[in-house]
């Protein structure tokens, strides 16, 4: 088909990418994506070429190059392409795209339970780096907003006070009435900004993680819990890890009896209430 390339184009592909790999694990990012690129002149169609050469471009932070090639890889693939999902995450975070980079990462998150993938360890780590992000992004902005209309308030009520202060009508020319103008209404502005300084000390105050939060693994908050026989829970990529060490002879890291990867379960209540806290306590995430 007049689509597909030659397969001289494609083996010289390979080749291309074969070398782009030895130069990428010798630490020249450089010359490894510019070897990808001349094999995805050779044979375009080739979805691991593009993942090889965002992952070349990553090194380089070069983020929209990156997501551009992931972008395309998943039109060849389909969306449940890990590597994709993972390095567009990526790519997304130093853009603060929160939203996007999340999504990516829990997609990825998904695959690779779906699949088995030994890459599960390092895509929790990034669901977590995401929700820290995301959640600072939007204490930020609520901070900026509290400051606005704290100035805001304090600004009409200063108005206000000056108004009553030039209006004859209400001093009369009485300088006691005036005095006693600016102390109520300087009361009210001191009462005003103690509110507000009361609000962000609550705000501002980090909640205690709690234990049913955290992972007796890798001690992070959980994000994908599992539960075993024993009723204990882990975080899945942890609990995977500490089987994949010794499958024939696993143990339950804190109960010491048998494990196997059919023993584990989705604790889906758990994962509701360590999503709810992450939400609200966003720094937890690198606790």
């Amino acid at each position: 088909m007049s689509g597909l390339p030659k397969m001289a184009d494609a083996a010289r592909a390979v080749d291309l990418k074969n070398d782009g790999n030895r130069h990428f694990n010798a630490g020249d990012f450089t010359r490894a994506e510019a070897l990808y690129s001349k094999a995805l002149i050779a044979d375009p169609t080739n979805p691991s070429l593009y993942t090889n050469r965002a992952m070349a471009r990553l090194r380089m932070s070069l983020w929209q190059g990156v997501i551009e090639d992931c972008t395309t890889c998943l039109k060849l693939t389909g969306d449940n392409n890990m590597k994709a999902n993972y390095y567009l995450s990526q790519a997304h975070l130093p853009l603060k795209n929160h939203d996007e980079a999340l999504q990516h990462a829990l997609k990825a998150h998904e695959i690779c339970v779906k699949t088995g993938d030994k890459s599960l360890s390092a895509v929790t780590a990034q669901v977590l780096r995401c929700k820290k992000d995301r959640w600072e992004d939007l204490e930020r902005k609520r901070r900026r907003e509290t400051s606005s209309l704290e100035s805001e308030v304090i600004s009409l009520l200063s108005r206000e006070r000056d108004e009553l202060l030039s209006d004859p009508a209400t001093t009369a020319d009485d300088e006691s009435s005036r005095t006693e103008i600016r102390e109520e209404w300087d009361a009210k502005m001191e009462l005003l900004a103690r509110i507000f300084d009361k609000a962000r000390e609550a705000e501002e105050k980090r909640r205690k993680v709690p234990d049913w939060a955290i992972d007796d693994i890798s001690f992070n908050i959980m994000v994908d819990p599992v539960i075993t026989k024993s009723g204990k829970s882990y975080e899945r990529a942890s609990i995977l890890e500490h089987i994949r060490r010794d499958p024939a002879h696993a143990m339950d890291p804190v109960t010491r009896q048998p494990l196997l990867v059919s023993d584990l379960r989705p604790n889906i209540d758990l994962k509701r209430a360590c999503d709810e806290f992450l939400e609200e306590n966003g720094w937890a995430a690198d606790w």
